[in-house]
C-alpha cells in the first residue's frame, strides 16, 4: 500500500513516476474510456477538491475520497513542488477486484469506472489492503463500506463533471473520455509527456500527471518531502 513512507522510498530510486506512451495510452478500447490528468503546474494547493469532494459525497473525516498532497523535490542542482493528488486511479487491472471476496467492487465495462457495490460489500476491507495507491479508506468499525473516488458517477449520469473537476480554481484537473479525439483530455495527453504513479504495480492507472520537470525520470532525486500527507 502506498504511503509516505514507501513513496519517498520510490521517489529516491526514480521508480514513483513512470513515463508512459501516449500512442498506447489513446489506443481505442470498446465503450468510453474515462480518465483524469491532473496539470501539477496548475495546482495551487487550496484544496477546494477535497472539501468540494466531501461535501457532495458526504464523506466522513478522515475518509476522504481525494487528497492533494504538496511533494518537494530535490537533486544536486534542481528543486520542484509537485502537486499529488491521492485517490482511486481506476485502473485497467485493478487489484481491488481481484481481492474482493463477493465481487462488490468491479470495473465497469461501459466506461471503466471502477465501483462499490454497496448491497454486496461485506465490509471486510481486503480492498483497502490490496489497493497499490492507499486511495480506499476503510471504515475503523468495519461497519460500512470503505470510501473511494468514482468519478462522481451520479453527476456523469446528469451530464455533469466530478465535482473535483468543476470546483478546481486552477483548472488542474481535466476528466473525460479518452476514446473520444475531441475531447480535452484526449488532446492533453497527446499533446504532453504524460505519467503515471507506480507503473511497477501492474495496474495500468487512467490518472495522469503532466507538467512534472523536463527530462523528471532522468533525473536521481535525492531528498524529498510531503506537506500535510494524508494517509
Amino acid at each position: 500500500m502506498l504511503d509516505r513512507r514507501t513513496l519517498l522510498k520510490l521517489i529516491a530510486s526514480g521508480t514513483a513516476f513512470t513515463a508512459v506512451s501516449p500512442q498506447v495510452v489513446l489506443a481505442k478500447t470498446p465503450g468510453k474510456h474515462y480518465a483524469m490528468v491532473f496539470d501539477v503546474r496548475k495546482c495551487t494547493g487550496c484544496l477546494s477538491c477535497t472539501v468540494n469532494c466531501s461535501i457532495e459525497n458526504q464523506t466522513e473525516p478522515g475518509r476522504e475520497r481525494t487528497v492533494v498532497n504538496q511533494l518537494s523535490l530535490k537533486n544536486d542542482d534542481a528543486v520542484a513542488m509537485i502537486a499529488l493528488p491521492n485517490q482511486c486511479n481506476h485502473c485497467e487491472n485493478p487489484t481491488c477486484v481481484k481481492a474482493c471476496p463477493v465481487k462488490a467492487t468491479y470495473k465497469r465495462p461501459e466506461d471503466g469506472i471502477v465501483v462499490i457495490d454497496y448491497d454486496k460489500c461485506i465490509h471486510c476491507m481486503n480492498c483497502t489492503k490490496a489497493c497499490a495507491y492507499g486511495a480506499r479508506k476503510p471504515d475503523p468499525a468495519h461497519k460500512n463500506p470503505p470510501e473511494k473516488c468514482n468519478f462522481c458517477i451520479h453527476r456523469l449520469d446528469e451530464g455533469l463533471l466530478p465535482v473535483c473537476v468543476e470546483s478546481c480554481i486552477g483548472g488542474a484537473r481535466t476528466f473525460g473520455d479518452l476514446n473520444d479525439e475531441n475531447s480535452e483530455v484526449y488532446q492533453l495527453i497527446k499533446n504532453n509527456k504524460p505519467y503515471v504513479l507506480l507503473e511497477s504495480a501492474g495496474t495500468k492507472p487512467n490518472i495522469f500527471y503532466i507538467g512534472l520537470p523536463e527530462n523528471f525520470e532522468d533525473k536521481k532525486w535525492l531528498q524529498a518531502d510531503f506537506k500535510n500527507w494524508q494517509r
